[in-house]
């Protein structure tokens, strides 16, 4: 029997191949017993070879799968069956977009649809008893969680993580007031929510995002390979990565280097790999399925992402990419960004560099690739590190210590 719940988790798209720790959350609250349904902003267009991630997509209720049509005709149905809490609810739809700091005038309008779309969840939703509803990422899943836990009246809390904070944020600070708690992935996001909402509440808990140690066993490395996988966009730094990989062959280093991923700036990185005549050596995947990303990464010397504040202020919080290398057993580097460094410790379970430095780059990746006593020492301790803070079974009961303590679950 399950011991909590049921809650509902949503996101911009669930199950998502990309976006893993969220599934992997899920399925890890479930095999603990929690009884977790879910909920997905867009539909899911994937396919999914898993069976729990095909059953997740089966079971996931699409927030506008039925259009703007079917929102409405959902708020008019609630309007009738619920018209008190259908009030306050649309009460905050008008005030909280209207008042908000920093939101254009389509972004309020966007934020009042939001809040529709919430009331239409939680008449979706309503028969199966839900109890809390949590949302990844702060943006547009915490606004749609927000407003459907109003028109519930039950509790809901929220993780962020990057760009739904820097690049894209929307009604943060009355997130942060109403949220039962917030799920932070790092200590410095705690820090972080603090200085947006300075008011003094205990509930920030630091709840990781989990990497599963029995998926990524150390395997044979490939002698001289380093290994990038992220999305193809400026805060992941990969064009200091190939700057710094011309360097290494103008000094004579052997290497090969692999970056698996899509995204905006793949046609640039294209670019600059003919312009240093790296065709040789430097290689774009494109994207790949999670099987064949586990096991490139597991065969890498190295895996480097050299992260970055973007010119738009975005910033990465801790990759999950560099969780699953460092779970690998390899030697990873990565740029010096705040939340990283509770990742990283420099010198010890891994390296950082100054984000777009390609000399301190460059330097850095030729002395692993020179010393494999130095990697094998990185590599080991950055599975300690994973192991002992970032482990899947580890931050699923951090949550449910959440749901029970402040989520109100029994």
């Amino acid at each position: 029997m399950p011991e909590a719940g049921p809650i509902l988790y949503i996101a911009s798209e669930l199950p998502k191949l990309s976006e893993t720790f969220v599934y992997r959350e899920i399925l890890a609250l479930r095999f603990k017993g929690i009884d977790v349904r879910v909920a997905s902003v867009h539909a899911q267009m994937d396919n999914f070879a898993r069976p729990e991630l095909a059953e997740l997509k089966r079971d996931a209720v699409v927030v506008y799968q039925g259009g703007v049509l079917g929102v409405l005709v959902d708020v008019m149905l609630e309007t009738m069956g619920h018209p008190l809490p259908t009030a306050m609810t649309m009460l905050h739809a008008k005030l909280d977009p209207l008042c908000a700091k920093g939101l254009t005038i389509t972004g309020r309008f966007k934020a009042f649809y939001q809040y529709l779309a919430g009331i239409s969840l939680a008449r979706r939703v309503r028969d199966t008893g839900v109890r809390h509803i949590h949302a990844h990422f702060a943006h547009v899943p915490a606004t749609i969680a927000m407003a459907a836990a109003k028109q519930l009246g039950i509790p809901f809390s929220f993780t962020g993580h990057a760009n739904d904070l820097f690049q894209h944020r929307s009604l943060l600070e009355e997130k942060l007031d109403r949220a039962a708690f917030v799920a932070c992935i790092s200590s410095w996001h705690n820090h972080w929510y603090g200085s947006v909402r300075r008011a003094a509440r205990d509930n920030r808990p630091v709840i990781r995002c989990g990497v599963d140690l029995t998926d990524y066993a150390p395997a044979s490395q490939s002698p001289g390979l380093i290994v990038s996988v992220a999305r193809l966009v400026e805060k992941k730094g990969l064009d200091t990565l190939i700057q710094a990989c011309a360097m290494l062959r103008d000094r004579g280093v052997h290497f090969r280097c692999k970056v698996a991923g899509d995204g905006p700036m793949r046609g640039a990185l294209a670019s600059m790999i003919t312009q240093h005549g790296l065709a040789d050596s430097v290689e774009l995947l494109g994207p790949l399925p999670n099987e064949q990303i586990r096991d490139l990464v597991g065969s890498a010397s190295i895996f480097c992402l050299p992260c970055r504040d973007d010119s738009s202020g975005d910033r990465d919080g801790i990759p999950v990419a560099l969780m699953e290398a460092m779970a690998c057993q390899v030697a990873t580097v990565s740029g010096d960004l705040p939340a990283i460094r509770e990742l990283i410790d420099d010198r010890i379970s891994g390296r950082l560099v100054p984000g777009g430095d390609a000399e301190a780059l460059a330097g850095t990746l030729e002395e692993l690739l020179e010393s494999a006593e130095l990697r094998q020492r990185l590599g080991v301790e950055g599975r300690k590190r994973i192991a002992q803070e970032f482990d899947l079974s580890i931050n699923a009961d951090r949550m449910i210590k959440a749901l029970r303590t402040l989520g109100g679950l029994a």
